[in-house]
């Protein structure tokens, strides 16, 4: 409790009976029993707090009881109840202006002085009349009808307008009547053991409600806006509001008490109250049947000093709030808010703290601060706080951390959107002196290092998300450190990713990678991260793959071929010569997902994939015809089993349908004396249809081959394509005189472009003695190494000189060295 008023006598002893009051500006109206009417000036005295008291005018012309008075300063009118009428009275000389006919038999009014759209003041009157009430406005010197009367189940006691509702306390109980045009009626409750039903208008619309000793606070629809009632020390008489406190005259003394927080104030002892009225705020005067006091309030920065020092924060606040004297009022405002919030952390209101904090400019480092081991204890120092910070743990702990959450969340927002603001942070300290941060980046640092803490404690599944915002301001080595504490790698790929540091994220993949309870275990996360790194950290995939090619080839492949915007834009040069380097296994697969998904038309790859394919057959097919059964023939190209076969009709196929190959560049690739087919397809793609056809039909004697050959290179518009049947018929028509080197004369040839019978033919080097059946006999068995190999070539694919000549007795060009594919035969 605290002293808010004091009590000061302005009429002691009146010797006429005082029925009801009525005040306004420095005007105090008395209504007397005998039917007197006393207007009093009351002015205070500028040297002592005293007041002094004149009798202004004396009017006996009521003559009868004053049962009621009302007065409406801004219209200058006295609205009073005499003898069961309605009068009004001019404020100033007491003449009648008019006297309510219709309200005939008035037991009880109350007005109401309405805020219309355009500023301007209505006053608005209900009257009781029996069991109906009658509403009017003022209008033009005297009262008009608002709307029909509206019927009641009993005689009214007590009433007062709330908003465009009207609550009425009969004998038994409260209603409340609704003015929607149909005169709604709500019941509400009983009104109690008391004589008289008790209604008093509030300052906000809304009405207080007394049963016995508890007064509820109602809104026009007539529920409860309070968790609470307010519970007097006995049943009130009359009620006056002046905010934040509620006035109530009890039989004995004067009760002050305030709704929100519900307190009792004060009470102020008086000789048989029964009246209380108002002159607006501060003016408030309360009487006996014979005196009159005015309750003074006592200066607000004295009940601001006794309510800090009673850690009343919410009612100071509500007064400082409300205080004009005070020419610093809103550092004053500011202060008391953050005791209060500050006040709330303690009594572990956390939610109600933060909240708060949050309508102010409190430094966040501040609040944070209340908690443990969330800041550097080195900045947590330098902070000072109103009383000692309460200690708190396990489940208080984690209900604090959720509140802090809310809270930062907001501030963090805020921060966010005037991150790019040139003004420096306008933070305020929560005690005077404390230091305060101004980058908004630090703040904002602070503030996401702190979340991500507080998610460690609360909701592990919020940590993920914190960290891959964009604008994320987590302190690096803070965090570092906070999720290595927590075995949180998963978060720490996120954070390194976030924050650049791609090296140290990769290294904990592969630290983790072969822990066996690890949720990074195996290569697949460290796939997934190479893959999203692009182009500007290529060093960095070529640097932390080589584990994963090495471990699973077909995965580590992925980091270069997933269909991936980052992936896809890897130079490609750059990937296949890493490749080439350490894993060629594996550049046949990523040239061949380059060229046939992404459509790769760069020569240079389709060149290496040839070669690479050319390579594989080589290989392969010395292992083939070194294993191949004596008298088996040669099977026909790509048609050879497992991988020899594979890779063969692969090159074939690819010969065949690339346009973007240099044939040039690649037909000293392939030997005179095999894979004649595919020589063949380079020919052809070189425009030497001739060369190409020989060996279709003189060499291979595959003569559906050599037309197929014809129909797809034949094109009448190009010169070098229109004659190819030409060329092909001059081979049927002028075959060599003799066999040529490396057939048989019956013109059996394997499909490989070897002889399919085992004797070399004319001028081929005889087998050497002990010499393995099936041996692929050096060049040097059959030619001279310059021998540029089938007529009409050179090595390099270039036409010779000297051409085949229809008719002629062999080729010009030397020998035809014999097939090293040729089947095994017997000596």
């Amino acid at each position: 409790m605290h002293d808010a008023y004091e009590s000061l006598p302005i009429l002691e002893k009146l010797p006429l009976q005082i029925d009801c009051l009525a005040a306004w500006e420095d005007g105090l109206l008395v209504g007397t029993k005998p039917g007197h009417l006393l207007l009093y000036r009351i002015k205070k005295d500028a040297g002592t707090n005293r007041f002094e008291v004149t009798l202004e005018k004396s009017n006996k012309n009521f003559s009868k009881k004053i049962q009621q008075l009302y007065v409406v300063s801004q219209y200058k009118i006295l609205v009073s109840l005499l003898e069961n009428n309605i009068h009004v009275h001019d404020l100033l000389t007491f003449q009648q202006i008019t006297v309510v006919s219709k309200a005939k038999g008035a037991t009880l009014f109350t007005c109401d002085l309405q805020l219309a759209a355009s500023g301007e003041e209505r006053l608005r009157m209900c009257v009781a009349v029996k069991k109906k009430l009658q509403l009017f406005y003022w209008k033009d010197r005297e009262f008009h009808e608002l709307q029909g009367d509206l019927g009641v189940p009993d005689i009214p006691k007590s009433m007062a307008w709330c908003e465009n509702s009207i609550c009425v306390g009969f004998k038994r109980d409260y209603y409340l009547i609704r003015l929607d045009g149909r005169g709604s009626i709500k019941e509400l409750f009983p009104t109690g053991k008391q004589l008289e039903p008790l209604v008093a208008p509030l300052a906000d619309g809304k009405v207080a409600v007394g049963q016995d000793d508890l007064t509820v606070v109602l809104n026009e629809e007539g529920v409860c806006t309070q968790k609470c009632a307010l519970n007097w020390t006995d049943i009130p008489i009359a009620m006056e509001h002046q905010p934040p406190y509620i006035i109530a005259v009890l039989p004995r003394y004067v009760e002050i008490r305030t709704v929100e927080p519900r307190l009792l104030v004060q009470s102020v002892e008086l000789q048989r109250p029964r009246f209380i009225t108002s002159a607006g705020p501060n003016v408030v005067y309360v009487a006996s049947n014979h005196f009159v006091w005015r309750l003074v309030p006592v200066p607000i920065a004295n009940q601001i000093r006794q309510l800090l020092q009673d850690k009343q924060f919410e009612l100071a606040l509500q007064l400082a709030m409300k205080d004009d004297s005070d020419g610093d009022k809103k550092q004053q405002i500011h202060h008391i808010q953050n005791l209060y919030a500050f006040n709330l952390f303690c009594q572990k209101r956390f939610d109600e703290s933060m909240q708060v904090f949050a309508k102010l400019g409190t430094d966040p480092t501040h609040v944070i601060g209340l908690y443990p081991e969330l800041l550097p204890s080195d900045y947590r120092r330098q902070l000072h706080y109103p009383n000692p910070v309460p200690s708190l743990s396990g489940p208080e702990l984690e209900k604090a951390h959720l509140a802090l959450i809310d809270y930062l969340t907001q501030k963090r927002s805020h921060l966010v959107k005037q991150l790019n603001d040139s003004d420096p942070s306008t933070t305020s300290p929560l005690m005077e002196g404390t230091p305060t941060i101004k980058s908004r980046k630090k703040l904002l640092q602070i503030i996401d290092t702190t979340l991500l803490k507080c998610y460690l404690h609360t909701n592990v599944a919020l940590v993920s998300p914190l960290l891959r915002l964009e604008n994320n301001h987590c302190h690096i080595e803070e965090s570092e450190y906070i999720l290595k504490k927590a075995h949180k790698y998963s978060e720490l790929i996120i954070l390194y990713e976030k924050k650049g540091l791609h090296r140290k994220a990769l290294q904990v993949l592969l630290d983790q990678s072969t822990k066996a309870n690890s949720p990074l275990k195996g290569h697949e996360r460290t796939v997934q991260y190479l893959q999203r790194l692009g182009v500007e950290n290529l060093g960095i995939v070529f640097e932390f793959s080589p584990w994963v090619l090495k471990l699973s080839p077909e995965d580590g492949l992925k980091i270069f071929t997933e269909d991936l915007p980052e992936v896809e834009a890897l130079p490609r040069d750059k990937v296949l010569q890493f490749l080439k380097e350490g894993f060629e296994e594996l550049a046949i697969p990523y040239l061949e997902h380059i060229i046939h998904v992404w459509e790769e038309q760069g020569p240079r790859f389709h060149n290496v994939l040839i070669q690479l394919y050319l390579g594989r057959v080589q290989s392969l097919m010395k292992q083939y015809l070194n294993s191949l059964p004596e008298g088996v023939p040669v099977l026909p190209a790509g048609q050879e089993s497992g991988q020899l076969g594979e890779f063969r009709s692969k090159l074939l196929s690819f010969l065949e349908v690339s346009s973007s190959y240099e044939p040039t560049s690649l037909i000293s690739d392939f030997p005179f004396d095999g894979l004649l087919e595919e020589r063949a397809l380079l020919l052809g793609r070189m425009g030497k249809h001739e060369q190409a056809l020989f060996i279709y039909v003189h060499v291979l004697k595959d003569t559906c081959t050599a037309e197929e050959y014809c129909q797809r290179h034949y094109n009448r518009h190009v010169e070098a394509d229109r004659d190819v049947y030409l060329s092909l018929l001059r081979m049927y028509l002028s075959p060599p005189r003799r066999p040529l080197p490396g057939t048989r004369q019956d013109g059996a040839v394997g499909a490989s472009g070897q002889p399919a019978g085992g004797a070399a033919g004319p001028g081929a080097a005889p087998q050497q003695a002990g010499h393995h059946q099936g041996h692929q006999p050096a060049a040097s068995e059959h030619a001279d190494p310059r021998d540029p190999g089938f007529p009409g070539e050179r090595p390099g694919g270039e036409s010779s000189e000297e051409t085949l000549q229809p008719g002629s007795e062999e080729p010009a060009a030397g020998r035809v060295p014999a097939g090293a594919g040729a089947a095994r035969t017997a000596d």
